[in-house]
């Protein structure tokens, strides 16, 4: 690979990293850009879970630092999202995504709207309107299991899932969406690990840039909170849809 295609690869990463941490929606950034510079569509979706990676766990690791996530109480559910993922990414081997790519434009229009209008989001926690288990062992499996399956918007779902069933403040819903991001691309990673879809080489070296973009986005969405989070979380899942209807 010419070595401006490498550092091209290696930039959106930090982008997607910091993009990520922030709002979701890194795949945004980096999967166009991979499938640009010719790698074909699997091994690119395998590479970009590779990377992914490191930008959820560094953002993880910062909201923890911070005392916004306890990821030991939190262990158990993202158990949960990282055996729905694989289950996902097993039945993205099979299954037709084809129902999935025309409703999905639609459903991030639904969530843009929702955190642009809907009176009220702060990063003050709300009423809880679902059960701790019943969220953790029906919700997450299931928003992982798309992850795996599919992908795209499903830091936006976890987000709107805390948000408006949990009862989270905005802050800390983003907090516990990238650990169990981080979950989710590690079964999916594990499926296209064994399927050979991979570009070590490349997506380790995004992966560092993933870690560096996250740990600054996650530092800027801790010191703005809402005031950030909230507008930035619109426009990526707008640009997402945008995209995917265009595509």
């Amino acid at each position: 690979m010419p070595t401006e295609i490498f550092a091209l690869l290696v930039l959106a990463a930090f982008v997607a990293g910091f993009v990520d941490s922030i709002a979701g929606g890194g795949g945004l950034v980096t999967i166009p850009t991979l499938l640009l510079c010719g790698i074909d569509p699997l091994t690119a979706l395998g590479t970009n879970k590779l990377q992914a990676l490191f930008g959820s766990g560094s953002a993880s690791i910062s909201y923890a630092a911070k005392g916004h996530v306890d990821l030991r109480k939190l262990m158990p559910t993202a158990l949960l999202s990282f055996a729905g993922a694989l289950v996902g990414a097993l039945a993205a081997m099979v299954l037709p995504t084809d129902v999935l790519e025309t409703l999905l434009p639609f459903l991030l229009i639904a969530v843009a709207v929702y955190f642009a209008f809907k009176p009220g989001l702060s990063d003050e926690d709300a009423e809880r309107r679902i059960s701790p288990a019943l969220f953790a062992g029906f919700l997450v499996p299931l928003i992982a299991a798309y992850d795996g399956l599919f992908g795209p918007g499903a830091g936006s779902f976890f987000m709107l899932a805390f948000v408006t069933l949990a009862g989270y403040g905005v802050l800390k819903a983003t907090a516990h969406t990238k650990l169990l991001n981080f979950a989710s691309n590690f079964g999916g990673f594990v499926i296209f690990a064994f399927s050979g879809a991979l570009l070590w080489k490349l997506g380790l070296a995004m992966g560092v840039a993933q870690f560096v973009g996250a740990r600054i986005g996650s530092g800027f969405a801790m010191r703005f909170g809402a005031r950030l989070i909230r507008p930035l979380l619109v426009v990526v899942c707008l640009a997402l849809a945008t995209k995917l209807l265009l595509s």
